[in-house]
């Protein structure tokens, strides 16, 4: 694999067998894992399988590590991915600020920065500050890159990588930010809801309910949503507007224009420094989304969750535990949080680069490179 085919070879690995076959590499870790067991795994024929693992491995992608003893026969060789052959960058793009990742095949990051931002300024200040952010984690270009996700504030269309009316930033409404960002960084470019990013990381790496939602609050407050273990993002990207259901008619006025937003109450509260009542009314809206969708988990992430977690765990807990009381039902979920912030957005960017290559993202389902 060299840099100048990269970009191009391994975004299509032309088969869904391939991706099934590095999927489980990357699953099995440095212990690796035989032909044998991927063709159990995947159903395939072992002939099917060694040579799907043999382009794999002229390819740079998978290597051998090693053998396992065999029940019969001769001791069986074992195949792990190698996750320095691909990189992938992971832009969180933020009203005030940005967080990129330079991350491998495996999502170990190698690289990272976070940069104060003016959402608010010109598109070209703004695209300069993204792509100099990426040129940084990328250093000298030796790595091979084989694109970047970009997660910004909603609503937008992530089938064409075009920003709509970012609330609070309406001057954004039909601006083409991945392809204005793939010319600026000679990179393909993805784009998705930053919640939708986060949540499609952590489904990736869990190993619990395959429903669940992520409530991030941070400069503002959204959700991502998983489903049968798919991001579910709506025909238009629209779902998991989570901050804009409005929960006090002709209350506080709302970036977006409503009154009384679940976003601008919680907001609120926070800004103020009650970070009980922001709980409360976080829990009030999730407890509205378990009702509406019976999900299994609640993961809360942002920075306003990561600067008092147990406030927020407690608070939102007290308030599904209350409605699932009142409401006669058993087995509330149990709120988490993310790790370290805002991180999880600019890793969840990234996978939207990598997790087509190991076939967890439907070609549908992808967004489309700028």
């Amino acid at each position: 694999m060299n840099r100048s085919t990269t970009g191009a070879n391994l975004p299509a690995l032309r088969s869904h067998n391939a991706a099934l076959v590095l999927d489980l590499l990357r699953v099995a870790g440095e212990g690796g894992i035989s032909r044998l067991e991927l063709a159990e795994r995947t159903g395939l024929t072992p002939q099917a399988v060694s040579k799907i693992t043999a382009r794999l491995r002229a390819e740079g992608l998978a290597a051998e590590a090693g053998r396992r003893a065999s029940t019969g026969g001769k001791p069986r060789t074992v195949l792990r991915l190698v996750p320095e052959a691909g990189h992938a960058v992971g832009l969180h793009l933020d009203r005030d600020g940005l967080t990129v990742v330079l991350v491998d095949l495996a999502g170990v990051v190698a690289e990272s920065l976070t940069a104060p931002l003016d959402f608010g300024a010109p598109a070209d200040e703004v695209l300069a500050a993204a792509a100099g952010a990426v040129a940084a984690v990328r250093g000298d270009g030796a790595l091979p890159v084989l694109g970047v996700g970009v997660a910004a504030p909603g609503p937008l269309d992530h089938r064409g990588g075009v920003l709509h009316r970012v609330t609070g930033f309406p001057q954004w409404d039909g601006f083409p930010l991945s392809e204005a960002l793939a010319a600026r960084t000679g990179l393909p470019v993805v784009l998705d809801k930053d919640t939708n990013a986060a949540a499609l990381g952590l489904a990736l790496g869990a190993d619990g309910p395959a429903d669940f939602a992520y409530l991030h609050l941070g400069t503002g407050l959204g959700a991502g949503l998983v489903l049968g273990g798919a991001v579910h993002r709506g025909e238009r990207t629209g779902a998991g507007e989570f901050g804009h259901q409005t929960v006090q008619l002709d209350g506080l006025r709302c970036g977006c224009g409503g009154r009384g937003c679940l976003e601008a109450l919680c907001l609120a509260a926070a800004r103020r420094g009650d970070a009980a009542e922001a709980a409360r009314v976080l829990g009030t809206g999730a407890a509205n989304l378990v009702g509406l969708l019976d999900i299994d988990r609640v993961v809360l992430g942002g920075r306003t969750v990561a600067a008092d977690p147990d406030t927020y765990v407690r608070g939102v807990r007290a308030v599904l535990d209350e409605r699932a009381r009142r409401d006669g039902v058993r087995g509330t979920p149990v709120p988490v949080t993310a790790h370290e912030g805002d991180r999880p957005v600019a890793e969840g960017a990234a996978q939207l680069v990598l997790a087509p290559l190991f076939g967890r993202v439907a070609p549908a389902e992808a967004p489309a490179a700028g």
